[in-house]
């Protein structure tokens, strides 16, 4: 059966581990040298209405590397829903690739691409929501040894694509999520209220980012004003002038508090440049954490894609196909957007 990743719904708690620890595996075989060609034969189409470093290097490497290949593609090209109907770029597309990622602006585009495509289709970003960003933060708060299930996460800045993410990663761990934003800047309430109604987590809206700082195991923030609202920075600077990460903000935090930022940054503006370059930031082992997460989502969709086989550990990782817990399913078809 044909799964994709649009967002959290797709995941179940059983998917987001298995992730976590393909991501694991594959990110030690790398270091140590060990090859994998699991994706052999298998093309990822890049979709892009928005330009992106790390989206498309990620996804480009981690392809190369499983032993796959990729195609970028711009709205040049496709014109899709305008020059070719959603529907009919999906059907064509699905005759010459094994996958299909978009980077868009319309959530319903990338919901629309996914229902059309007979391949699975990943989320790389729209509007309102950035999956693949949150489950590599996961992963490379994992790797800290921080408790997903008990960490305190405060956002500060904007409630965008990411802090909606973000809440919804709250439906699957007992984290605490606590969004700092100016007034008229909030994450989608529907999201807040679905972790108040389904837990385990729960997610806050607060005005002060202090408040929200105040004992956080992570301190992560990104841009004030995300691409296509350029037009709005100059207006919304004065706005998050109080919404700075930076040293008084950490030293609220937990003593060894994580500082995370999604990229790009404009240093002095949402983080200064201390606290960004300071010992408690991991912004850059999270952004390399971008390509061994996808690796793993795309391992987990495309190997074995259409064999009706469920896909098997990673191999060349010393006992992995033996180690309890070994990734062996793939993530699950449930849909609920």
């Amino acid at each position: 059966m044909k799964r994709d990743l649009i967002s959290f719904a797709d995941l179940t708690r059983e998917d987001v581990e298995r992730l976590l620890k393909t991501a694991a595996r594959l990110k030690a075989d790398l270091e140590a040298g060990r090859a994998h060609r699991e994706l052999a034969q298998r093309t990822l189409a890049l979709i892009f209405h928005k330009p992106s470093l790390r989206t498309r290097l990620s996804f480009e490497v981690a392809m190369t590397q499983l032993g796959g290949a990729s195609v970028f593609i711009t709205d040049r090209e496709v014109g899709i829903g305008q020059r070719e109907s959603v529907a009919d770029v999906a059907r064509v597309l699905s005759g010459y690739v094994d996958g299909i990622m978009i980077r868009t602006f319309a959530h319903d585009l990338a919901v629309d691409l996914a229902r059309h495509a007979r391949v699975p289709v990943i989320n790389g970003l729209t509007d309102w929501l950035h999956p693949c960003q949150i489950l590599a933060d996961l992963f490379t708060m994992r790797e800290r040894g921080v408790d997903l299930d008990r960490a305190v996460v405060a956002y500060i800045g904007d409630g965008n694509n990411v802090a909606n993410s973000w809440i919804e990663a709250a439906r699957l761990y007992g984290l605490e999520v606590r969004i700092a934003c100016p007034e008229g800047y909030e994450p989608d309430p529907r999201l807040v209220g679905r972790v108040s109604q389904a837990g385990p987590g729960r997610a806050r809206v607060l005005r002060s980012a202090a408040e929200a700082a105040r004992g956080a195991d992570v301190l992560y923030t990104d841009v004030w004003a995300s691409m296509g609202q350029e037009a709005e920075r100059e207006k919304r600077l004065p706005i998050f002038r109080g919404y700075q990460v930076n040293a008084s903000m950490l030293a609220s935090a937990k003593k060894d508090a994580l500082v995370m930022h999604c990229l790009p940054a404009h240093r002095g503006e949402e983080i200064t440049e201390e606290v960004m370059e300071g010992p408690h930031s991991v912004v850059f082992p999270q952004a390399e954490n971008r390509m061994h997460l996808q690796k793993a989502i795309l391992f987990d969709l495309l190997a074995h894609q259409g064999s009706g086989t469920r896909a098997r550990p990673p191999r060349g990782s010393k006992g992995a196909s033996k180690r309890k817990g070994a990734p062996r399913g793939r993530i699950t078809s449930r849909r609920g957007r």
